[in-house]
């Protein structure tokens, strides 16, 4: 006998006000994660000036965050099923607001590396204890698809207000100050938490089991680690090895949950087509997404010679429309067919890699705005399909699998694509470099902050040459990665509308087969 679905329209599923405010200060950490990165992007210029990493320092300094945030998404995913997840909201907060002060008052590169790595654990509470909040305080399906958006749109807040507030902070009181900026947000989200957000957990939860922990995270670091030596390096025994050892140990972690009866991640979501094409969305989309439009900070700053107030003014359009395309997303889910949206979504950032490679003034930033215009139903739909395939008390496992999906994609992202066009640089300033002095040389050749940095020591005309080469070098690595990220969203879109018309036609078949089973 079939239980009747609930009634959308009943107001025993209706969110009260606490709910509502509530979502607002699960915005706040959302915020905070979105103005990190991107604030980031546009301190590189003056954090390469004071602290001069090398090439594969920067690249570490700036994805270093998002791997280890890959790494622990799981594992802080099942700990919030099991200990509560606003303990380990909170938790997060608390330890994000810490690891931010250290990493403002890093004196080398390699210890604001660390400082990173460590903001990436905490910072791997977060997203997965905010987005399983939301699916036990909307019950109702219309308000937990608009909470979803707004949860979205709070990243695209961060991302307005991040360049504006961040440019300010580093033109007035260099690049740490953004680091301290998101501190008062968690002190507020740690005041606020206890009050207004609901505590949950799994009642049936067992221990967390801590091989399985293990064996996920080092799984994931190994496999990244190996790739990306093999983007810096090429593939040799050292990144072959590690990404071997990844596979190896993620096939013993799959093997050790399928014998356990709490596992980490219930493998029986797996079952479900539309999870895993979600998950291969988020993956493709964000790869390629992050990996052309992570160097756009540099561009303004190094290239257009904007400074970090300015190129924070630029970096606008693209986050209001995005802000604008979260509010309208939930609309345009209800008129148009999710493969249709979802496909065509993609095509739209597609277009926006296209104006990343033109990178003509101001039309071009225009059509880079695309980009993010795109993506907005797809993170919206696809998050809210991973989410929704699982049962209320692995909400947290399942808005981990989603997060790990995002991060896991754009730390690809920036390792490889970055990685690409740091090759692209160093091959085209090799021929430059041959005549200058050895330190002038070993910087200018590395990255084009450092070219910028190390040409003070030249001769004005022999400087002026050396930048403007520097500037033509990085402009083809950028464009380079730009272009190929189009070819990818574009890839992904007719990827996306195959797998998903397989999807609903064997649907349709299974339906026709056993009509008892459709309501299931």
């Amino acid at each position: 006998m079939h239980s009747a679905a609930p009634d959308e329209s009943d107001s025993s599923l209706k969110a009260t006000r606490r709910e509502w405010i509530g979502l607002a200060v699960i915005a706040l950490p959302c915020m905070v994660y979105s103005m990190d990165l991107t604030v980031l992007n546009l301190a590189i210029p003056s954090l390469t000036a004071d602290l001069r990493p090398s090439a594969s320092q920067l690249l570490w300094i700036i994805d270093i965050y998002g791997f280890m945030v890959a790494g622990f998404l799981m594992i802080m995913g099942g700990l919030g099923d099991r200990i509560g997840r606003r303990k380990v909201l909170l938790l997060g907060a608390a330890a994000f607001a810490a690891m931010s002060i250290l990493a403002a008052f890093s004196h080398s590169a390699q210890t604001l590396i660390l400082a990173r790595a460590a903001l990436g654990i905490a910072g791997a509470t977060l997203a997965p204890s905010t987005l399983s909040l939301i699916t036990n305080m909307f019950r109702n399906p219309q308000e937990r698809t608009f909470a979803v958006s707004m949860w979205i749109s709070a990243f695209s807040g961060g991302a307005i207000i991040g360049p504006l507030v961040g440019g300010a902070l580093i033109q007035n009181f260099g690049w740490s100050s953004v680091f301290i900026a998101g501190v008062p947000v968690m002190v507020v989200l740690l005041i606020l938490g206890p009050i207004l957000l609901p505590e949950y957990r799994d009642p049936k939860a067992g221990r967390l089991d801590i091989a399985s922990a293990l064996l996920s995270l080092a799984a994931v670091l190994s496999f990244i680690f190996g790739l990306k030596r093999a983007a810096e390096a090429g593939f040799g025994a050292d990144s072959i090895g590690s990404m071997a050892a990844g596979v190896t140990l993620a096939l013993l972690f799959l093997r050790r949950q399928a014998r356990l009866e709490d596992p980490l991640i219930d493998l029986a979501l797996f079952r479900s087509r539309s999870l895993n094409v979600a998950l291969c969305i988020n993956i493709l989309g964000v790869f390629f997404m992050f990996g052309a439009f992570i160097l756009l900070g540099q561009y303004y700053q190094l290239v257009a010679g904007l400074t970090p107030l300015d190129a924070g003014l630029w970096s606008m359009p693209s986050a209001i429309i995005f802000t604008a395309g979260s509010f309208v997303t939930p609309a345009l889910a209800r008129r148009i067919k999710p493969v249709d949206l979802l496909a065509g979504g993609l095509v739209v950032s597609g277009l926006g890699c296209v104006g990343l490679g033109l990178a003509s003034g101001f039309y071009g930033i225009l059509l880079s705005s695309l980009l993010l215009v795109g993506f907005t139903p797809v993170i919206a739909l696809t998050t809210e399909i991973i989410v929704t395939s699982a049962p209320p008390e692995r909400a947290g496992a399942a808005s981990a699998l989603s997060e790990t999906a995002n991060e896991l994609g754009g730390a690809l992202g920036i390792g490889v694509l970055g990685s690409l066009g740091t090759a692209i640089y160093r091959a085209k300033m090799a021929g430059v470099v041959a005549g200058l002095p050895a330190n002038v040389a070993e910087m200018a050749g590395a990255t084009l902050a450092g070219a910028a940095d190390s040409v003070k020591f030249l001769p004005p005309e022999q400087a002026e040459r050396t930048l403007a080469a520097a500037r033509d070098a990085f402009n083809a690595g950028f464009q380079a990665t730009a272009w190929l990220g189009a070819l990818g969203l574009f890839g992904a879109a007719l990827a996306t509308k195959i797998a998903l018309k397989e999807a609903r036609s064997a649907s349709v078949a299974g339906a026709n087969e056993k009509p008892d089973s459709a309501a299931a």
